[in-house]
């Protein structure tokens, strides 16, 4: 495999994570654009359809496009993209967040998500707006890598409900279908395992800058 499309592997890799939730949210567009009925299960979204649209179309512009700005080649060759890119992936992502923590808060949430989900959806999101936010004052004052590691970490709460399809299919299919408890700690799972994944890259990139550049990295917050 060539270097070039070795890079290509991690985009290809977050944008095929992203695909169920950008494809769930493209469902539900379509329901709500064709004066659906109202029934228990789609109330929430019907009766508040305004938090419902920006959440999933500032969501998927952050997943899709945010998976481009983890190519490396790209970062590099043509830096004016990846900054235009970002002042549209950086707001996206704050919007999309503060959506899902709108309908955390107001929205009638069916009793299968319980107390504690709603706690770990308000943890989840207010952290990505808290990364976001530092990832873009990091950069404004010149600190491309303690943006770098904010950003990354951002993009993985974001990118939690991807990884979340991937724990309950086959939770359900082996155990079947999870009481409130367990399925609360199944999308916390979600969220937890991304974090991990993405503070490993964080410090595996710090690591590596160290030895190739000592004395020159600023070692990321957090």
């Amino acid at each position: 495999m060539t270097r070039r499309a070795h890079a290509w592997r991690i985009p290809t890799g977050l944008i095929a994570l992203s695909l169920v939730p950008v494809l769930a949210g493209a469902l539900r567009l379509a329901e709500l654009g064709g004066d659906p009925a109202v029934t228990p299960e789609n109330e929430r979204f019907v009766t508040m359809p305004v938090p419902v649209v920006a959440h999933i179309v500032c969501a998927t512009t952050f997943l899709l496009l945010g998976a481009f700005q983890f190519h490396p080649g790209l970062r590099r060759r043509r830096p004016r993209w990846h900054r235009l890119a970002g002042r549209v992936v950086a707001p996206a992502g704050i919007l999309a967040a503060l959506a899902g923590l709108w309908m955390a808060s107001f929205s009638d949430l069916p009793p299968s998500d319980g107390t504690l989900l709603e706690v770990f959806r308000w943890l989840a999101g207010s952290a990505m707006v808290a990364s976001l936010v530092l990832g873009v004052a990091a950069v404004r004052r010149g600190d491309v890598v303690t943006h770098s590691a904010w950003m990354t970490r951002g993009y993985a709460l974001g990118l939690g409900a991807g990884t979340q399809a991937l724990i309950f299919a086959p939770w359900t299919l082996t155990v079947g279908t999870p009481d409130v408890t367990t399925r609360a700690l199944l999308m916390g799972a979600g969220w937890v395992v991304n974090l991990a994944v993405a503070e490993w890259v964080v410090r595996r990139r710090a690591g590596r800058g160290t030895r190739l550049r000592p004395g020159l990295v600023t070692t990321p917050a957090g």
